[in-house]
């Protein structure tokens, strides 16, 4: 009897074309979603963002000298491009979770096999965790942008024969901008001392051309003016962007809120983290990865993330809410862990084409019920919520459209300034003058003016938001 060829099935031909697709499609609706409905407000984080981007001035060096520059020049330019509205404060997290979501499937496919990085980097994008900092309008999304992108860039100058100048300006230049981020220290850390202790990436670091490396280095300094100028001025900043916070906290405190966010899968939270971080089922995956990197551990990419766990572990500890910082950690250990689980059912049937490809059905049936559970929890998570719901704010969109005059409360003045900013239909104003005034629902009546218009949102509870005046003629 003649034995049938799998690879005659269109489905096993054109499998990674579909499987990318999936990927594609998944990435784009679930960031689509979680950026306009889920939980569709802004959160103190992001207004205090906005207000920070609206303070760079291109003209004043001083004021480029911040904390998670690259960040907020993009917000603000794309809130000088667009308008301020919910949807554009978040976008640049959007736009760099794409990037971030695209990088992470290269470099999966640099690191592993092709099926792994189809199956990994769907679990990964579905997950609350990136969900959640991926429609959060602050930089808290270059804590997973600048590691798979210093390391996607790192892996092309190890391993690329064309453009390999250009290669190295790049990496030199997102290390560089990387700096302005807290943490990102670790991870370049991280790399080096992987070079110094991996005899395969010495040899190639040797080889290197030195003449492009001081061009790579030339363009990384005069990136880092900035940088340079903010530790001089501030040097008080150093120890946030190191992770090392002003009064030091209870070791043993912040270890068991560091077990409750990864480890508590049967009370889960969500507030302005999602806990726990990772799914039951993707934390077995990670910690078969983990075994699996200490088995090869040998191996460049087993080098670097042991040693990157060294790192992260201390400032986690220390830094409790900075769980953000690990996602790109425990992707990789996912994807080492579905690499392990994989290679024991081909090693069960080596020679068996049936049982190969009948092993897969209940892989491909976790990955699914893990994609539906970790997108289920979000959305459960932040749009029923009831904890998560008095966190987010969605009075920006409230504000009628047209010529008005706003007045607000002392708290809420540094906001509506910074957004304000980038429009000419409203005014903010101390003093009404105008016929027609809107007040936010905690500033008093103003003198002379009777109430026309309560503007409300849809919840149960502190549901009156704005209030419009109009002058009392009688």
């Amino acid at each position: 009897m003649a034995t049938f060829d799998f690879s005659d099935y269109f489905f096993y031909k054109w499998r990674y074309v579909i499987g990318y697709t999936a990927v594609g499609l998944l990435l784009a609706g679930v960031l689509l979603f979680a950026g306009l409905y889920v939980p569709g407000g802004l959160s103190d984080a992001e207004m205090t963002s906005v207000i920070q981007s609206q303070q760079v001035s291109y003209g004043n060096i001083g004021t480029l000298a911040i904390i998670n520059l690259p960040y907020h020049i993009l917000q603000d330019g794309l809130l000088h491009l667009f308008g301020p509205s919910i949807f554009v404060i978040k976008l640049p997290s959007l736009i760099l979770a794409l990037l971030s979501a695209l990088g992470l499937i290269a470099l999966l496919r640099r690191w592993f096999k092709p099926n792994i990085a189809v199956l990994s980097s769907l679990i990964a994008i579905s997950t609350g965790q990136f969900l959640l900092i991926a429609q959060q309008g602050t930089p808290d999304i270059l804590y997973v942008f600048w590691p798979v992108t210093i390391l996607l860039l790192g892996t092309q100058v190890t391993r690329a024969t064309n453009y390999r100048a250009l290669w190295k300006s790049l990496f030199a230049a997102a290390v560089a901008l990387s700096l302005y981020t807290p943490l990102s220290i670790y991870t370049i850390a991280a790399v080096i001392l992987t070079i110094a202790l991996h005899p395969h990436l010495r040899a190639i670091i040797r080889r290197l051309s030195r003449k492009r490396i001081i061009i790579s280095a030339s363009i990384a300094l005069a990136l880092l003016i900035p940088f340079i100028i903010t530790l001089f001025r501030t040097p008080n900043v150093l120890p946030e962007l190191l992770g090392i916070p002003t009064v030091w906290p209870s070791f043993i405190d912040n270890l068991t809120t560091v077990l409750k966010q990864y480890f508590l899968f049967w009370n889960p939270g969500a507030t302005t983290l999602l806990t726990p971080v990772f799914s039951l089922g993707s934390f077995l995956l990670i910690a078969l990865g983990f075994y699996h990197l200490i088995l090869t551990r040998d191996a460049t990419r087993s080098y670097l993330v042991l040693i990157w766990i060294a790192f992260m572990t201390p400032v986690l500890i220390i830094n409790p809410e900075l769980t953000s910082v690990t996602f790109t950690i425990l992707v990789f250990l996912l994807a080492a862990g579905l690499t392990n689980l994989v290679n024991y059912w081909y090693r069960l049937f080596p020679r068996n084409p049936y049982a190969r490809v009948s092993g897969l059905v209940p892989i491909i049936v976790l990955v699914v019920a893990l994609i539906g559970s970790g997108i289920t929890r979000y959305v459960y998570g932040y749009h029923y919520g009831l904890q998560a719901a008095t966190l987010f704010s969605t009075d920006l969109r409230l504000i009628p459209d047209g010529k008005q005059e706003l007045i607000v409360n002392k708290a809420q003045k540094p906001f509506y300034t910074a957004i304000l900013s980038y429009q000419d239909d409203i005014q903010l104003s101390d003093q009404p003058s105008q016929n027609t005034v809107i007040t936010t629902r905690d500033v008093p009546a103003p003198k002379g003016y009777v109430i026309q218009h309560i503007i409300t949102n849809d919840r149960s509870a502190d549901s009156n938001r704005f209030y419009i005046y109009t002058k009392n003629t009688d």
